[in-house]
């Protein structure tokens, strides 16, 4: 037994109201079109008394919900959608009832349509009493079905909705906590839950969601990114654990919600030649721990930005832009490289006609042997940190290739780096 809903003219805005209707009396729901709904109430008429009972019921919570609803119960999917875009109010389909629809409910081809008008065909009743023969050798398989349709004969599955799981762990503690090794525990049992859940479907998590409710009234809520979708309960743990202890809770916890964005599971395809590479959640740990220590704007991968000024870059966070254990290049691929000091050596600098004969700084000192340069660079004008120098490569007495620098501002000497 299946009953179908329908609300003429019903906005996007309202169809959660008509799907929020049909859930309440069955789980098994069909998005049958965006005015229409269809259900499985097999075992209702055991609750209501009889298929009619049931049809009103649900009319009556349409009604609260603020929807005047057509409802139809059928002994099909389609006889019941039909039955509730061809009647108003409530109805039990039976032979009869189905006979007085308008046949322009089969939504049948033009082609047919115009078909059918010139026979003279207007409802369900007429159709279906046409002969199968004739209707298969002048309207084809298609014009078969729908007389089928007409008949109410109709046997097609239920198409239920699936909402997509949702992928959110939540508790309620009976009394505030204050210390962070307590809420671990909690922690620990969440997090469990949920990567049983994502274990379950299939999927991973590249993001957690943690929700902590305080008891001044107010939330705490961190947002745990991670480069590559992973399932690790503990490895979990220990992120969460760490972020909390560098982003603690200003007031006691009265109740924890974690919640994960679900994603397909990472899959890397391995070398067959080449040696395991560490798992990507120790990786991330250790990253995490750094960050602790020395502070999380301190901890990334380098990414040079988009000017001439020398030695600008920012941290942005570590990704695996290759699969672990991949190799980059070779021996052959060296070329020269410029180690820079952080900071830059301030040095005197013997430099008749301007040009560099002597350097002396801290741990650099020979006479100059070759020289290239000068180059000059300048730029930022427009901001109060603007630059403008002179750079040199110089070879000194002692074999060495170095990198100096003139300040055009303050005229000051640096050397900025050892070529290797």
């Amino acid at each position: 037994m299946f009953a179908s809903i329908h609300v003429p003219g019903i906005s996007p805005e309202r169809h959660a109201r008509l799907l929020e209707c049909a859930s309440d009396f069955s789980p098994w729901v069909e998005e049958t079109a965006p005015d229409t709904v269809t259900l499985d109430i097999g075992s209702l008429t055991h609750l209501f008394g009889s298929p009619r009972n049931v049809a009103e019921a649900m009319a009556r919570r349409a009604a609260e919900l603020g929807l005047a609803a057509n409802v139809a119960v059928a002994a099909n999917p389609d006889a019941a959608v039909h039955g509730a875009r061809g009647f108003a109010g409530t109805v039990v389909m039976s032979e009869k009832e189905a006979g007085l629809l308008p046949s322009e409910l089969l939504e049948a081809p033009p082609e047919i349509a115009a078909t059918l008008a010139m026979w003279g065909i207007r409802t369900f009743g007429e159709f279906a009493a046409l002969p199968e023969d004739g209707i298969a050798e002048r309207l084809g398989p298609l014009g078969v079905h729908l007389q089928k349709l007409a008949r109410g004969a109709g046997n097609r599955p239920l198409k239920p909705a699936n909402p997509p799981p949702a992928f959110e762990e939540s508790f309620d503690l009976e009394y505030p906590l204050v210390l962070l090794e307590p809420l671990s525990f909690l922690l620990a049992r969440l997090l469990g839950a949920l990567c049983a859940r994502l274990d379950s479907h299939g999927l991973a998590t590249h993001e957690l969601r943690l929700r902590l409710k305080l008891e001044n009234g107010g939330a705490h809520e961190r947002t745990l990114r991670l480069p590559f979708p992973m399932r690790d309960a503990k490895a979990f743990l220990k992120l969460l654990s760490l972020d909390l202890d560098a982003h603690s809770p200003p007031a006691p916890v009265t109740a924890v919600s974690l919640s994960a964005e679900p994603v397909n599971p990472r899959v890397v395809q391995h070398g067959l030649f080449l040696p395991p590479a560490p798992e990507p959640q120790k990786l991330e740990l250790t990253l995490a721990r750094i960050a602790k220590l020395v502070g999380e704007g301190n901890v990334g991968s380098p990414e040079l930005l988009d000017t001439h000024r020398p030695g600008a870059f920012r941290l942005k966070r570590f990704t695996v832009a290759r699969p672990l254990g991949c190799r980059v290049g070779t021996h052959a691929d060296a070329t020269l490289a410029l180690r820079v000091f952080r900071p830059a050596l301030r040095a005197q600098v013997q430099a008749p006609n301007g040009r560099p004969a002597r350097v002396e700084a801290r741990g650099v000192r020979g006479r100059v042997l070759q020289m290239a340069g000068p180059w000059r660079t300048s730029g930022d004008w427009w901001r109060p940190d603007t630059w403008s120098r002179d750079e040199w490569d110089v070879t000194l007495s002692g074999g060495a290739l170095y990198r100096l620098y003139r300040d055009r501002h303050g005229g000051e000497w640096f050397v900025e780096g050892r070529y290797d």
